[in-house]
């Protein structure tokens, strides 16, 4: 072993430790020093000594960058030089190195969990235990919390927007990895084989060296389909089922007398084969291949459950003694196997087995697992199942087996509850301006309205509210349509039969994007009855299947978000649609474009103000409002810690129930393993517990006051960010020209496209690609411009104004969440790396105005943080967060300055593969040592 290759391993800065948890963090260092030296032999094997040197050098003078001992441009001017091949070996040495160095963190997580476990202390903040102290603490009674908790639901909604960029294949060997450092970490007195331990991380490693990180052709629908399914057996068919049982075992014993959690509280949805806004791909076609996927998962588990619980379930009735509910089972199983005359409890189970394999066929056209010798009647609901199940649990309890009905018994009970034959919801999506131009051709085609485009808000509230009275539908099937209409009516049809097939819980709710009036809502309404989800005339009042949420995204759509839904329950049809859904109203909430349309600040004042007038509304007119919470993964699309980030919510607004979407690299973040799955999921039961049995925002009667003045500091932010953004001339052109934005176009990273429409309008471009851009050329200026501005020029100087903003900083987790989620960001920005990327700007005029202001802002707001928060540096907050950028921003080094002089090639003209290939390997790097990049 050379040592070159141990110094490759070695990610501590010169300099040493200098964090009080640095001791129990050595664990984490020796892993990242092993992960690092494997990977150095590999890339002295497998590339040469002369590549493994030229990565060795590129490191050390990394690292003398950070300790600024010298400047940059000495090894930007370096790597400049570099040939293509050399440049693409350091590119994957160290986006290798930043992966490896994530699975080693991770595990490091776990690994000081489980000894906060095993030491006895207190439970962790934003773990179900110390949410549940904190409800013990408030001396709830059991009427307050059924009331709060009626109709309790948590929703993480999986989404595929493009912001993943690692391939399954890169995945699963990164799965490979952490499995053999845990089995390590988990080996017991006799250790393991360290010879063929390492021997294995070494092939381990080896194949992701030779394994391509980038994918050959874009993701398909398809593809992202399947990639989503794969968490459920990762860890969400253990994880979700066990936390629903906990929380109500643990609600039931604290309050024994009252009515909870009749439902599970924690379900899974998903967008993926939904979500039709701006994805041409997502047709009929997709809608019935997603949802009979997610049937085909939740069926497979439970036929491979009854296989395994039919094994287990042996007991003789030689020897115990049965219910007769039981026996009838059996009996009704069609299994006369001499050698199970005596195992009435295999009898009944292969009954429940040909029963759910019945359902299989008659769901999806076959059986996901053993074909079944015999034909019973298939089950016409998960209820029955559940019922059949309940029959064996309560025979094994008779006869003193309860402990073997607690095991696997109950588990599958849990998961057919939560997972039902439909796995998880899957909503609808598109855009209000699609909806007005289909509904308007399909009025015309019926003589109805000739040109619906023409009226008046008022005029087209009248005509839908007046189409919504009838049954007939508006066109004939095989009517000839423009393309348009009939692709949005088939994938409507397609929706219903899937409703048909699977029940309501398949396809819950059809989301609005920008949605801005009342006929907005109604247009869905119409489109809905004309495909037969909705039935005006059915007994009872106008019934629908189908939730229907608007979505509100802009600034000015989310200050009149209230306003809209008054207008819409003041409809009496509608009304009377939302009573007999149980009076539940749902309303998303959009993080991404609202930060896009006026900043950080004022995206997120603007959020808070439109949940408290939503708030309002539905409280006077009696109804459940839930809120859809639409955050991507990074702070500039309303990601950041889940937990602070639904307690920061107003008061009033979580009520029980909450959605919220995941996406990205968010999940596999979240969900690759069960231990991660659980932290996560916990985090937002706990919280929305939190959230809605506690009083949590503290301001009492200064609440007007304070919220006035966030609406002044809101507007002064999104002053400065439109002043810049959608006012600076030349904006977009600096933009395109220093940040990735063209380039992340050719990363097969998502089935969507990355603009709504063509155009070169900053409106045009989806939030994602704008975030992500600006991650990669480490300035994330979504995450936080215009705020300094905000409050320097609030202050101006005054000591008893900050001291205001230091009090609300201490008191209101609202406020709090904000900077501290500021704070992340703004570690992770580097603007002298960012100049390297302002160079790829041709017109020096515009180069230097755009960047100066940036820069400018930059220290602004750091200043200002800090002033506020009190702190002295940047993530006092977040020790492991340093510790973390400490670690691993080193290594991103290279990759910037390779990314910037491969877009410079690019760009001149220079079209070898090469460049493109290392271009978009360097982007893959950048986003998987950021972690949340979009």
């Amino acid at each position: 072993m050379s040592e070159a290759t141990v110094d490759v391993a070695d990610l501590r800065p010169s300099g040493g430790p200098t964090d009080p948890d640095d001791r129990t963090d050595e664990p984490l260092r020796a892993d990242i020093r092993l992960l690092g030296r494997v990977l150095g032999e590999v890339i002295g094997e497998q590339a040469g000594t002369d590549v493994l040197e030229l990565v060795e050098a590129t490191r050390v003078e990394a690292f003398r960058i950070r300790r600024s001992e010298v400047g940059r441009s000495e090894l930007a001017d370096r790597l400049a030089q570099l040939d293509l091949r050399e440049a693409n070996h350091v590119v994957r040495a160290f986006s290798h190195f930043s992966l490896l160095a994530n699975i080693a963190e991770d595990v490091h997580h776990e690994r000081r969990r489980r000894h906060h476990r095993r030491e006895g202390s207190p439970p962790q903040k934003g773990s179900l235990a110390a949410s549940l102290d904190l409800l013990d603490e408030a001396g709830l009674d059991g009427d307050t919390v059924a009331r709060e908790l009626a109709g309790a639901l948590v929703v993480p909604v999986v989404t595929a927007h493009p912001t993943e960029v690692r391939r399954r294949t890169i995945s699963q060997v990164q799965q490979q990895v952490t499995d053999l450092i845990r089995q390590r970490d988990d080996a017991g007195p006799y250790g393991i084989d360290e010879r063929a331990w390492a021997a294995h991380l070494s092939r381990e490693v080896l194949t992701l060296w030779q394994t391509a990180l980038l994918r050959l052709s874009r993701l398909r629908l398809a593809d992202e389909i399947d990639e989503a399914l794969r968490y459920y057996d990762l860890s969400l068919f253990e994880v979700v089922p066990a936390i629903n049982t906990e929380l109500r075992q643990a609600l039931r014993e604290r309050w024994p007398d009252a009515d909870l959690l009749a439902t599970p509280m924690l379900q899974p949805g998903s967008w993926i084969g939904g979500d039709r806004d701006g994805n041409p791909f997502v047709t009929a076609d997709a809608v019935r291949r997603a949802t009979t996927r997610q049937a085909e998962t939740a069926l497979r588990h439970h036929l491979a459950e009854l296989i395994c619980l039919a094994d287990e379930l042996s007991m003789s009735d030689r020897l115990v003694t049965p219910t007769d509910a039981l026996y009838a089972l059996a009996e009704a199983s069609g299994d006369d196997s001499p050698f199970r005359g005596d195992e009435p409890y295999r009898r009944a189970l292969r009954g429940v087995y040909r029963r759910l394999a019945a359902t299989a066929r008659r769901v999806l056209g076959a059986v996901p697992g053993e074909e079944s010798d015999v034909d019973l009647l298939p089950y016409a609901l998960p209820e029955e199942l559940i019922a059949d199940l309940a029959t064996v649990d309560a025979s094994l309890r008779s006869h003193g087996a309860g402990a073997l009905a607690d095991d696997r018994l109950a588990r599958l009970r849990d998961a057919v509850e939560v997972f039902g034959f439909h796995l998880c919801g899957l909503d609808m999506r598109q855009n209000s301006a699609v909806h007005e131009e289909v509904l308007g051709e399909l009025l015309a085609w019926a003589g109805v309205c000739e040109d619906y485009a023409a009226l008046d808000e008022a005029a087209r509230v009248e005509l839908l509210t007046g189409e919504l009275r009838l049954r007939r539908p508006l066109v004939r099937p095989g009517a000839e349509l423009s393309e348009l209409a009939r692709g949005e009516l088939d994938l409507l049809v397609a929706a219903a039969e899937q409703v048909a097939l699977l029940g309501p819980r398949a396809i819950p709710n059809y989301v609005i994007s920008m949605c801005e009036s009342v006929s907005d809502v109604l247009e869905v309404a119409v489109l809905l009855k004309e495909v037969g989800l909705l039935d005006p005339g059915a007994e009872g009042g106008p019934r629908c299947s189908v939730g229907i949420s608007p979505l509100f995204e802009t600034i000015g759509d989310l200050q009149a978000a209230g306003t809209i839904l008054a207008a819409m329950l003041d409809q009496p049809l509608y009304r009377a649609l939302v009573a007999n859904r149980g009076d539940d109203q749902e309303v998303m909430l959009g993080y991404s474009d609202s930060n896009k349309d006026g900043g950080y600040l004022a995206a997120n004042w603007a959020l808070y103000r439109a949940e408290l007038a939503l708030v309002e509304v539905a409280r006077a007119n009696g109804i459940r409002l839930r809120l859809f919470h639409g955050r991507g993964g990074t702070v500039g699309r309303g990601g950041g810690p889940s937990y602070e980030a639904i307690r920061a919510q107003p008061p009033g607004s979580v009520a029980g129930a909450l959605r919220i979407t995941e996406q990205g690299e968010v999940i596999a973040a979240k969900y690759a393993s069960p231990d991660l799955a659980r932290r996560n999921l916990e985090a937002l039961v706990a919280a929305t517990l939190e959230s809605t049995l506690l009083d949590i925002e503290g301001l009492g009667a200064d609440a007007e006051e304070v919220y006035a003045l966030l609406d002044d500091l809101a507007a002064r932010a999104q002053g400065a960010y439109r002043a810049l953004v959608h006012e600076t001339p030349g904006f977009v052109e600096w933009f395109r020209a220093a940040t990735p934005i063209r380039e992340l176009a050719e990363l097969n990273i998502g089935s969507r496209p990355p603009s709504r429409k063509a155009g070169d309008k900053i409106a045009d471009l989806r939030a994602i690609p704008w975030v992500f851009s600006w991650s990669q050329a480490r300035i994330m200026l979504p995450g936080w411009y215009g705020t300094g501005t905000a409050l320097e020029s609030w202050v101006d100087g005054s000591p008893e104004r900050l001291a205001q903003l230091r009090d609300l900083h201490r008191r209101w987790p609202f406020f709090r969440t904000v900077l501290s989620n500021m704070g992340m960001v703004l570690a992770k920005t580097d603007l002298e790396l960012a100049a390297r990327y302002a160079e790829l700007v041709p017109d020096p005029e515009l180069r230097d105005r755009v960047f100066s202001q940036i820069t400018a802002e930059h220290e602004r707001t750091v200043r200002m943080l800090l002033a506020v928060t009190g702190d002295e540096q940047l993530l006092a907050d977040n020790p492991s967060l340093a510790r973390s950028i400490r670690n691993r921003f080193p290594y991103l080094e290279p990759l910037h300055h390779l990314q910037v002089e491969m877009l410079r090639r690019r760009r001149e003209g220079d079209d070898d593969e090469l460049v493109r290939r290392c271009i978009q390997l360097s982007v893959n790097g950048v986003a998987t040592a950021l972690r949340n990049s979009g």
